[in-house]
């Protein structure tokens, strides 16, 4: 029956069930038309009968969201039980959670839809199932109790975001089922299991300020650095939409790892006082748990959009190398009949950082294995072309020119593949504007990299190195120090070494000679830097000092 409030307002009294598939997001990524097609089925074939047979109507649809209303608890929680044992018994690869409560609900104007507090606590009581798992209100279990043979596991009083009082909540499973929800969650698991390529989820950042006008700070934050991140080709982030299910919720992060099938996890807090505002970032490993990377950022809200920029530069900029070093870690450890192509690269990249020839002859083989089982892998093409030019740079080589031929052959094979990736962009740039002699098409490919992605590493390392060959010392250092203010914590040889080949190019081999000592103490055997040295000291009339340089290049070499 409905009920007219004050002011004309309509409500009553009916069960809500709240349903949500797990995962879409990366579904959709992964195959958009498959994934709206597997969609539409659960909608009509498995949703929309069974919430008609049970006495409900379906009233909301929100892509891979649902909402139905039914005049009776009991038949709320038949229907989401049979639903539930309809998706295990299918094989389309679609999980969800339902939540199901009693409450006073508000009809919308439209006579349709419907609001308030009793819709609200089942999206809560949802978003708190495991996949392939249901969770009632303690109204619905009261009327359930010695109906259905079901169990229920009583999870105790739930503080729910934006409900006002606590709600006891109750995990439900079959009776038949020998151990709670697992064998569902266990039978999900497979179909969420995590991609090839490394896979981050930005989770809402908690307001620990107390404020509620600070959420849309918050919230914007999040919804900046996931862009942000999404700019990573190689990563795969899952959409706000999925993250934000987890707002207002203590998780278990290797649960969200389960959960949305991703290795990597991002969460934070934002507290403000006064016109100060403290923010807290914390990278974790989603198979561990373990803490990867934390750091706090500190600011005042004069201009809270240069704060948000800035923050989430930062953060991106420090993270994407973390992320990238824990993959090689990871690469290195898979036995070798397990491994594909991505890892064949990331093994590369940990042989090419080690610079000596031994090491990057071997990156030179791992990446043809690479090439070979993926012919259409362009980052690999990239990195094979970095490696080769770094043997010749290395001085590895006898004779340069069969390296310096592949290596610009590999740049235009990989642009040919991929012209929007800022790491194989930055990588074919340098070596186009630097051996391939073509300079402004080098430098607009870095550029077009930035573009891309402003928080591109690589772009900016490069982009310095470019910079300087032309002298431009003032451009360099602000590339220089971009790098270092997004990436503070991984050495880059080129860095220092940029700023050394402006000095030199400008006559200034006494700085030139400082900055080399700055490379050196972090790479001693790089050998560009070695040679910038020795030239400086000669030319600085320091000439033993000179010799010593060379000789110790020397030994470098085969």
């Amino acid at each position: 029956m409905v009920t007219p409030a004050a002011g004309g307002t309509r409500r009553r009294l009916a069960a809500i069930l709240a349903a949500d598939v797990v995962g879409s997001s990366r579904l959709m990524a992964e195959d958009e038309a498959g994934a709206l097609a597997r969609l539409g089925q659960l909608q009509h074939a498995v949703l929309e009968p069974r919430i008609s047979t049970y006495g409900g109507r379906l009233f909301k649809t929100m892509g891979d969201g649902f909402l139905a209303e039914f005049s009776s608890a009991v038949e709320a929680l038949r229907c989401a039980l049979d639903i539930q044992a309809a998706l295990q018994a299918d094989t389309g690869g679609l999980v969800l959670r339902i939540g199901v409560h009693q409450g006073d609900v508000v009809v919308a104007e439209d006579g349709a839809d419907l609001l308030g507090d009793g819709v609200n606590v089942a999206v809560r009581l949802e978003r708190m199932a495991e996949p392939g798992g249901i969770v009632i209100s303690a109204r619905v279990q009261e009327d359930a109790a010695g109906k259905l043979a079901d169990l229920a596991e009583d999870l105790g009083e739930q503080t729910l975001k934006n409900i006002p009082r606590p709600v006891r909540a109750f995990r439900v499973r079959p009776a038949d089922a020998g151990t709670p929800t697992p064998s569902l969650a266990a039978s999900a698991a497979p179909r969420l299991t995590s991609p090839d390529r490394p896979s981050l989820v930005v989770l809402p950042f908690q307001n620990m300020s107390g404020d509620p006008e600070q959420e849309y700070f918050v919230d914007g934050l999040v919804e900046d650095i996931t862009t942000a991140f999404s700019r990573i080709r190689w990563l795969l982030v899952i959409a706000r939409n999925s993250a934000f299910v987890y707002k207002g919720r203590t998780v278990d992060i290797r649960q969200v790892g389960r959960d949305l099938g991703v290795r990597y996890v991002l969460e934070g807090g934002v507290r403000k006082a006064n016109n100060r505002v403290r923010i807290t970032a914390e990278l974790d490993d989603a198979r561990t748990g373990a803490q990867l990377w934390a750091e706090q950022f500190d600011g005042g809200l004069d201009d809270i959009f240069a704060l948000q920029d800035r923050v989430t530069g930062r953060v991106v900029g420090a993270i994407e190398p973390q992320i990238r070093s824990a993959e090689i870690a990871l690469a290195q450890l898979k036995p070798p009949d397990s491994l594909q192509a991505y890892d064949l690269r990331l093994r590369a990249l940990a042989k090419i950082n080690m610079v000596d020839c031994a090491h990057l002859a071997e990156g030179v083989d791992l990446l043809r294995q690479a090439i070979g089982m993926d012919p259409g892998y362009a980052l690999a093409h990239a990195t094979l072309g970095r490696c080769r030019w770094r043997q010749v740079a290395q001085g590895c080589l006898r004779d340069n020119a069969p390296a310096i031929a592949e290596a610009l052959s590999c740049m235009e094979t990989a642009l040919s593949l991929q012209d929007d990736d800022p790491d194989a962009l930055a990588y074919a740039g340098f070596l186009l504007a630097t051996i391939g002699g073509d300079r402004q098409r080098g430098v607009a490919l870095v550029q077009k990299a930035l573009s891309l992605n402003p928080n591109a590493i690589l772009a900016l390392d490069h982009g310095a190195i470019l910079r300087a060959y032309a002298g431009e010392t003032d451009a360099v250092r602000a590339y220089v120090e971009r790098a270092n203010r997004l990436n503070p914590f991984e050495v880059a040889p080129g860095r220092n070494l940029a700023i050394a080949i402006a000095h030199f190019a400008n006559g200034r081999y006494e700085d030139a000679l400082e900055a080399t000592g700055a490379s050196l103490r972090d790479w001693p055997n790089y050998a560009p830097t070695l040679r910038y040295r020795a030239a400086s000291l000669g030319l600085l009339g320091r000439i033993e000092e000179g010799r010593a340089a060379m000789r110790h290049l020397a030994t470098l070499t085969p």
